[in-house]
């Protein structure tokens, strides 16, 4: 079989993947060089999702409780108690909690069931934590959920103003297409981020803003703009409503020392950025979750609308307010409706979308009102208002705020139904009934991007065991609670149709969103669809999706910081690593991407931590209102004084520590309804240990039992961090059966055992009270290897080399060696790095960490 064209499974730049099968749980990838979102180009996620599709931990059965059941028994179950729950509590005591990981199409039906037929609003997406203050901004100004941008925009722009967004770590190809953009016409660039990221090392200039000053910033950029001349008065006479108070209002305190002050930033930096933008009408300004993850998030991106809306700086190629989304399909749910907020097909809950989309869905019993957004509902499950519960493609025990009482809440719900693809998350472990749902890889249908690029994303590999596609799941639900006819789907191709024509129902282009050219697609022509864009190049005609076709600006203010508190005196913020996604079910499996961030940090500034006696490298446990967890202590002079970053990956499943979800506020935009997820006030402190060490071992076991384990993927099996008080003997029972070799030096409270199996080494433990470690990468590759005694010794005889933490997946090659060779090869840019030992030359994410490793030797040699 040849490659198939496919879609990337991580985040929204959606990128084109060729996927070729090799064997039967196997395949090769490549970049789609003729996919127009990367041109072949892929990050290091995506270049190694063929390590991800084993089956590994998969859930391949319908179980009912702990027993597993037959698909008709459990889909029949389902489809019992919901309809018993409606028929005594109404449609409002049940509710779904869906995912940008589900296809379009899965979305549909999904949406359909819940607001057609059921009659409630009350299905959300976990897209609500990532990108729903876009939305919300999006309507306010426009009319409409539009991004009005392209890809192609940021080939053609003066100046790139990124805002809250790490985009080097959590979209590196756009990183990528930006850098190229600089390399072939001088582009500028500037970053606003209260961290020093990876993002920020080759931009002209880093404004380390406070957090949650984003709107003081906007809006004195738009005051400098209108005392500077560079306001298109035109376009805001003809095509822009202005509320009559709005320039009066905006300049209370917009000068450029009290937005200075506001924000914490240098006047000089702040008056840079100021005449920088003011001078370059071609301008994109993309955004993230440093705007949308804030309990002002809606407020910011309006605040960023109007300064493109008042300098006309949109509908025009490079010059556009551009939203990225973190999900592959967090676009596509937003089409069809995934979000409480919204109907379906951009509609709204106006009288006439509601008696337009109930005539067209023939709909039994239609949603009158927005349903319940992601916090509130899991807020109604624990007060057991809602009764009944379906969880779809995602794992809201880790990754909602407050994590702690949405766990309270999913163990007294009377019904829990969770769809996964694999067995074990820490949601599933409170589900009544788990069906399992069809992989990346298995999936066929279509997904949308950040630029409303629709892509076909098509089955690589043949589902396995009993594993089904979400829409098929759905619609057999429905059909068993008495809809049959309105769910009679047999292939994802007859949902496409149905929600195209949805969208150019009764649609006399009050709304952008009409795909009424792809109504009458065969099922074949769906097969072998291209990847297109719709909407063509919004807002080009000034011409909004508003009642009286005016966009809108809208009058925001910037509320005064918070102040610190006594026992909480830090601030946590909390994002992606780069080659993790999400709760790590997918990425977690595979070795390559392990080694990048082996464990859950928390980054400190040096400063704050001699302060507190935290020692790089040791354990810490952060505190917050809601809960608390332990990290790995990493210094980094990036983080601003009194900040503190941890990871939002780790699961119960992969540690015991690292479960930022715990830490969180359950506190939200009041126009989106998104938690505000980087602003929770925290404490952290020193956490003692008697002992250290790993376990490496083949294949799976039981997790160990100890104050702080983390389980990393290695080749053939796993790799655990571990670190405890109290004798560490009890940590023996996790070693697998075989033959045992043992060394121990009591003075230093050192003890190593290998457990071997008919002569080849199965798994080592090492511990120490007060000694060093080995380094874990030549017992890693021993795995399977037949060895000795001499095993113990943690190295092979001889001088080994060090080759430090991985920073590029592709090739493996670590932090050491790469120093090394920039030093003793006097390699001056990233491009020499790359031809000399092959780091950065094939995803490119490690560039920006090569291109500060360069910085670093550079400042080296200058102080002599």
């Amino acid at each position: 079989m040849g490659a198939i064209r496919t879609t990337c499974a991580y985040c929204g730049v959606g990128c084109g993947i060729l996927a070729t099968p090799t064997g039967e749980r196997a395949i090769t990838i490549a970049g789609d060089p003729d996919h127009p979102a990367n041109a072949g180009r892929l990050c290091s996620k995506g270049t190694h999702l063929g390590e991800t599709v084993g089956l590994e931990g998969r859930l391949l059965h319908p179980m009912i409780g702990r027993k597993r059941a037959s698909w008709d028994k459990a889909l029949d179950l389902v489809a019992r108690r919901f309809r018993e729950t409606i028929a005594r509590h109404g449609p409002d005591s049940v509710a779904f909690y869906v995912s940008g990981q589900l296809l379009t199409e899965d979305y549909y039906v999904a949406n359909k069931l819940m607001k057609g037929f059921i009659g409630s609003a009350n299905i959300d997406t976990n897209s609500r934590l990532c990108m729903s203050s876009a939305v919300a901004g999006h309507n306010r100004a426009f009319g409409e959920d539009i991004v009005p941008a392209h890809y192609d925009d940021l080939d053609t722009a003066d100046l790139i103003v990124l805002v809250g967004s790490n985009t080097a770590w959590c979209h590196p190809i756009v990183y990528q297409r930006i850098m190229a953009a600089r390399a072939a016409r001088g582009t500028k660039l500037v970053v606003i981020d209260p961290r020093r990221t990876e993002t920020c090392e080759e931009a002209d200039l880093h404004l380390p803003l406070h957090p949650g000053t984003d709107v003081a910033l906007m809006n004195g950029l738009l005051a400098h703009c209108r005392r500077a001349g560079v306001l298109d008065e035109a376009f805001l006479a003809d095509h822009v409503e202005t509320p009559g108070d709005f320039w009066s209002g905006l300049e209370e305190a917009q000068d450029l020392w009290s937005v200075a002050r506001t924000c914490d930033l240098p006047p000089a930096d702040l008056q840079r950025f100021y005449d920088l933008f003011a001078a370059t009408p071609r301008t994109v300004t993309l955004f993230s979750q440093g705007i949308n993850q804030s309990i002002r998030g809606t407020d910011q991106v309006n605040a960023i609308l109007n300064v493109h809306l008042a300098t006309g700086r949109i509908g025009k190629p490079g010059a556009a307010p551009f939203s990225i989304t973190g999900q592959p399909n967090a676009m596509g749910g937003r089409e069809v409706g995934g979000l409480a907020t919204s109907l379906a097909a951009h509609r709204g809950f106006s009288e006439r979308d509601i008696a337009d989309v109930g005539l067209f869905w023939a709909a039994e019993r239609m949603a009158t009102r927005p349903g319940l957004k992601a916090v509130d509902m899991f807020r109604a499950v624990g007060e057991g208002r809602i009764k009944a519960l379906w969880v779809m493609a995602t794992n809201p025990a880790v990754s909602l705020p407050d994590a702690g009482a949405v766990r309270d809440a999913l163990a007294a719900c009377p019904f829990v139904v969770v769809s996964d693809v694999m067995e074990q998350t820490d949601t599933g472990r409170f589900a009544h009934v788990r069906l399992p749902a069809a992989a990346w890889g298995e999936k066929d249908g279509t997904v949308t991007n950040s630029e409303r690029c629709i892509s076909r994303q098509r089955a690589v590999l043949p589902l396995p065991g009993e594993a089904r596609p979400d829409w098929w799941i759905v619609k057999e639900v429905a059909r068993r609670m008495g809809w049959r006819t309105a769910f009679g789907y047999a292939h994802p191709a007859e949902i496409w149709r149905e929600h195209c024509r949805l969208t150019a129902y009764r649609n006399d282009g009050a709304r952008l969103l009409d795909l009424r050219d792809k109504v009458s697609i065969s099922t074949v022509d769906y097969d072998a669809m291209e990847p297109f864009q719709w909407g063509g190049r919004p807002f080009a005609e000034a011409r909004f999706p508003t009642p009286d076709g005016r966009a809108r600006l809208v009058t925001v203010t910037q509320r005064a910081p918070e102040a610190s508190l006594a026992r909480w005196p830090f601030t946590l913020n909390s994002g992606r690593y780069r080659d993790q996604w999400h709760s790590m079910t997918r990425t977690g499996l595979s070795p390559k991407l392990a080694r990048h961030r082996e464990e859950p940090l928390v980054d400190i500034h040096p400063d704050d931590a001699a302060a507190l006696g935290l020692v790089d490298g040791t354990l810490a446990r952060v505190s917050t209102p809601q809960g608390e967890s332990i990290f790995r202590v990493s210094h980094q002079p990036g983080q601003r004084r009194g900040e503190l970053f941890t990871p939002i990956h780790w699961t119960d499943q992969q540690s015991t520590g690292g479960r930022t979800g715990l830490l969180a506020r359950a506190l939200v935009d009041p126009h989106s309804g998104q938690p505000g997820f980087k602003m929770t006030p925290a404490h952290i402190a020193p956490v003692a240990v008697d002992w250290r060490g790993f376990l490496i071992r083949q294949g799976e076991g039981p997790a160990p039992q100890c104050l702080w384990w983390t389980k990393i993927a290695v080749p053939g099996g796993a790799l655990y961090e571990l670190a405890g008080a109290g004798a560490p003997e009890a940590l023996d029972s996790v070693l697998p059966h075989g033959e045992r070799v043992e060394a121990s030096d009591p003075a230093r409270g050192t003890r190593r055992i290998a457990v071997l199996r008919e002569g080849r080494l199965v798994a080592v433990l090492f511990m120490t009270r007060s000694g060093e470690l080995p380094s874990r990468d030549w017992l890693i590759a021993q795995l399977g290897a037949e060895q000795g005694m001499q095993v113990l010794a943690g190295r092979a005889p001889g001088a080994q080399v060090d080759h430090g933490p991985t920073v590029c997946a592709c090739f493996g090659i670590g932090l050491h060696s790469l120093v090394a060779a920039i030093r003793d090869q006097a390699l001056v840019d990233v491009a020499a790095v790359g031809a000399a030992i092959g780091a950065g030359t094939n995803c490119g994410s490690c560039r920006p960490a090569i291109a500060r490793l360069i910085a670093d030797e550079r400042k080296e040699l200058a102080h002599g």
